[in-house]
């Protein structure tokens, strides 16, 4: 299973993605992203190109409800050259924006509201969703699953993973900040999981100091699960 590293705390990229870029190097991270508030476009860009040099795989969340800013966002993605755009729900307008690009999109599966986000689906809703964004060609999902309001995550994942099949790719994001989350992803069969808010604010490993550290416990996790 994947760990995206996201340079975000509570729903916005950090004050200065370029200095955690600079802790989180030499760890190895193969996924890495950051969100469309929080940051100005030419320091996005100064990410996204850092992102690269690392030899990872970048990733932007839309978190904006506007419509508009969300369109402005997955164009933005698209400029950038974002490898992969997560979230948003105008399905249709942003894989018109992103086609013939290399930016791949993984919209939100259900019907997330509010910002921070929440999510109001119920496993039946996630999975014929899930189906239908397969179906218009997305190579996977993104499901708010521990943002759930009033249904059991872990039956979303069930869910999404359903709707999905064997060639989906399912990501799982927000409010994951714990080990015993982190192996039961992995139980349901999720490919990649975002994690951001618990390394800024030392959430994950209370005892450990440094980002540094927050995310080399979560590496020792992952790595016990298999990829």
């Amino acid at each position: 299973m994947d760990l995206i590293f996201m340079l975000t705390n509570r729903d916005c990229t950090v004050e200065d993605p370029l200095e955690a870029l600079d802790q989180a190097s030499g760890l190895g991270l193969r996924h890495i992203g950051f969100k469309d508030i929080g940051a100005p476009s030419q320091i996005i860009s100064k990410v996204v190109d850092r992102i690269r040099a690392m030899g990872a795989i970048s990733y932007m969340e839309v978190v904006s409800t506007d419509p508009a800013e969300s369109l402005r966002s997955a164009k933005l993605a698209r400029d950038l050259g974002v490898d992969r755009l997560l979230g948003g729900t105008q399905v249709d307008e942003i894989l018109s924006i992103l086609s013939g690009s290399r930016t791949a999109y993984f919209p939100f599966a259900g019907q997330p509201i509010g910002h921070p986000t929440r999510l109001e689906s119920n496993p039946v809703e996630i999975e014929r969703h899930c189906r239908t964004l397969m179906a218009r060609g997305c190579p996977g999902v993104d499901v708010l699953a521990y943002r759930a309001v009033a249904t059991d995550p872990l039956e979303l994942v069930a869910a999404a993973r359903r709707g999905l099949g064997d060639g989906g790719y399912l990501i799982v994001a927000g409010s994951i900040n714990s080990p015993d989350q982190i192996r039961a992803l992995g139980r349901a069969g999720v490919d990649a999981f975002t994690i951001g808010s618990a390394v800024f604010d030392r959430s994950f490993r209370p005892e450990a100091d440094s980002i540094r550290d927050q995310l080399h416990a979560i590496l020792k996790e992952c790595a016990t699960l298999g990829s």
